[in-house]
């Protein structure tokens, strides 16, 4: 019993020696409720009171009749008299202790007074012409009504309160929610979305293309809703993937359809959202988003532009380096795959600078799946087309496929722009809907720039600028790797004074042959200058820059130089030369120099020959430019015939033909076996 009674634990305070209850937390409102003590405290203690005597009316007569008073001011409402006593008369009159208060500094502003109750205003002003007369006093004497009872009490706090409202209204600034606040400086921005957090929610099905894309993302959201199909293999789930592409992919639109698909909790946020500019805030932030990513597990994280905050650390810290940027990375790094465990947490993540990213963030374990999102190919711009159009009201002779040919190189963003500026142009012209010719002239919009008909051209220089065109027309109807000519015109357009519009092969690997076909239509406009004019201007410089690019990667890219043949001078990785340094000598420089010189002199003089003998019809081509401004492919052929070359690589081949072409039928597995039996024959 005494061992019981000696173990026995003492009755805490709630809150205090129990791990059930909660711990003791700060509350804000304790620190306005201090506040106010001490200024009531400041309030009383500083009352005045001391030096202040309530007199009868007769000891009041004698004291005044004695000259102790300096200033009187009646109040006539109240019928109330205040007189200031003078300093020799303060000990006799307020008594020893008044005395001594009065003494200290911070008291010499306060004046000693006595106030009475008198009969009327008008009794007192004939006493004090009395005292005045028979005893000469020089007493002063003003007559006020007096301030109401609610004024004096404002007069009295008024200043207390309106420091108080000011104190309470910076707290709350610096305690504002969302992370505004000074004291929530360090809390996360992500925005939670939940199952009735939007009401219009993007789904897979507003996802047009990106089909593989989407395949690794379903799996991610379907894993979250049926984790029983995978974890019954043994199966985890993954901890992160990065989406990466070019801007305007889809990237963003695919984390809106996992957000808009998956029934977990959803935060988004950017990475510069961790980015602030206090010292260790974006650490901070990390960690406050991954716990309440915790509390809410199974959730998904989505961080789009993480380049901004996953930026590869620097070797050299006086080189560059950036603590506050680098100290948040690796709080990231932590918590996404550290010692802690994060389950139930998976971390979406778009950035089109995975080049610059470190590589403990790639590493998997962090981000298991690196999703590229591509430019859409020919099917999946036909697919986009067909999302976008949905609201858009067309005529009969818009064709999707029509115009994702004439789209090539377009992202799904570039295409949205597409069929909004072809809207907006069939507005503009009154029309009823939008037609296939306000596509083309909204592709030509977003391509070549705002048309300009008012700039001012003399006829030579028009001239000049159809012989230039009608160059890179003729070269490409006549060269057999050439991309297809769709419309040439002289309309001024953006910065360019001429235009040509092709159809390039999509393909995924470019020949030699190719290239050369490429760099000689490119030199046509130089060329037809040169042979027809006889002089050369500074139309071309567009031409010759895209030239010698495309010859210099050429020689040092793809090793397709006779002198320098099967080298290759580019650092895929950026990591292995130095920035101030190249990877070959100055000899070997030299040589690619003069190697990109001679294949820029080949094209050159390959053009020049072939303008030689089409120039008539390069003449006649010339003249309709000059007369019609724009042309097209037709007219083309009307003056040069049926273009020559069309390959079978140049026709984009159905799903159903490539099933034909990777399962032959029977009847063509039987034709060689037949043909065979004739030779024995």
């Amino acid at each position: 019993m005494s061992e019981n009674k000696n173990n026995k634990k003492p009755n805490l305070p709630k809150g205090l020696g129990s791990g059930n209850n909660k711990p003791f937390k700060f509350n804000v409102g304790w620190l306005y409720g201090l506040i106010l003590v001490i200024v009531a405290m400041i309030f009383f203690t500083n009352n005045p009171a001391a030096t202040t005597k309530e007199l009868g009316w007769t000891e009041f007569q004698e004291y005044a009749e004695k000259n102790a008073f300096g200033k009187m001011t009646v109040n006539t409402s109240d019928r109330k008299v205040t007189a200031t006593v003078k300093p020799e008369f303060i000990r006799q009159i307020l008594g020893q202790d008044s005395a001594e208060t009065l003494r200290y500094p911070l008291q010499k502003a306060v004046e000693a007074t006595v106030t009475v109750v008198i009969p009327s205003a008008d009794k007192f002003d004939d006493h004090f012409n009395n005292w005045k007369t028979l005893r000469q006093i020089d007493a002063t004497v003003t007559y006020s009504e007096g301030a109401s009872l609610l004024w004096t009490i404002l007069v009295q706090i008024g200043p207390f309160l309106l420091f108080i409202l000011i104190w309470v209204f910076i707290i709350r600034k610096m305690s504002g929610g969302g992370g505004s606040g000074m004291f929530n400086v360090g809390k996360t921005k992500a925005q939670l979305y939940d199952k009735s957090a939007q009401a219009k929610k993007v789904t897979f099905k507003d996802v047009a293309g990106l089909s593989e894309a989407k395949q690794e993302v379903e799996e991610i959201v379907d894993f979250l809703k049926q984790p029983g199909k995978y974890t019954g293999l043994g199966a985890k789930i993954p901890k992160g993937a990065l989406l990466v592409g070019p801007p305007g992919t889809g990237k963003t639109l695919l984390a809106k359809a996992v957000a808009g698909e998956a029934d977990v909790p959803f935060f988004s946020l950017s990475g510069s959202d961790f980015v602030e500019m206090f010292v260790g805030v974006g650490a901070s932030r990390v960690r406050d988003l991954f716990r309440q990513a915790k509390d809410k597990a199974p959730c998904i994280v989505f961080i789009d532009e993480i380049d901004a905050v996953g930026r590869a650390r620097g070797k050299n810290p006086s080189m560059g380096a950036n603590d506050e940027r680098e100290n948040t990375l690796n709080q990231l790094l932590t918590e996404m795959d550290g010692f802690g465990s994060n389950s139930g947490v998976i971390i979406l993540a778009a950035t089109n600078r995975v080049d610059i990213l470190d590589k403990a963030l790639l590493r998997a374990g962090r981000f298991d799946r690196q999703i590229n999102v591509d430019l859409p190919e020919l099917n999946d711009r036909k697919e986009i087309f067909i999302v976008h159009l949905r609201d858009i009201k067309i005529d009969e002779s818009v064709d999707t496929e029509f115009l994702a040919r004439q789209t090539p190189g377009f992202s799904g963003a570039d295409i949205a722009n597409v069929c909004n500026e072809a809207a907006l142009i069939a507005a503009r012209t009154g029309k009823g809907a939008v037609q296939k010719e306000d596509f083309m002239n909204a592709v030509d919009r977003i391509v070549g720039g705002l048309e300009k008909k008012s700039k001012v051209t003399t006829l030579e220089e028009r001239r000049a600028i159809a012989v230039h065109e009608a160059g890179h027309a003729t070269l490409s109807w006549i060269l057999e790797h050439a991309s297809p000519l769709v419309k040439v015109t002289i309309v001024p357009r953006g910065k360019a004074l001429g235009a040509a519009w092709y159809m390039p092969e999509e393909r995924q690997i470019t020949t030699y042959q190719q290239l050369q076909d490429e760099m000689c239509a490119l030199l046509g406009g130089r060329a037809a200058e040169d042979c027809v004019l006889g002089r050369i201007s500074t139309g071309a410089a567009n031409d010759l820059e895209r030239v010698t690019k495309q010859a210099y990667a050429m020689v040092v890219y793809y090793g397709m130089s006779k002198d320098l043949l099967n080298l290759n001078y580019y650092d895929a990785t950026g990591q292995d030369w130095g920035m101030f340094s190249k990877p070959y000598s100055d000899d070997t420089a030299r040589r690619i120099d003069e190697s990109v010189k001679k294949i820029i002199n080949e094209q050159y003089e390959r053009a020049k020959t072939i303008l030689s003998e089409y120039c008539e019809q390069h003449k006649a081509l010339s003249d309709l430019l000059l007369d019609k401004e724009v042309i097209y492919a037709d007219d083309l052929e009307k003056i040069f015939g049926k273009r020559k070359w069309i390959s079978r690589s140049q026709e984009i081949l159905s799903e159903q033909e490539l099933l034909k072409l990777d399962k032959p039928s029977e009847e063509a597995a039987n034709v060689p076996a037949e043909k065979e039996d004739k030779k024995e024959a």
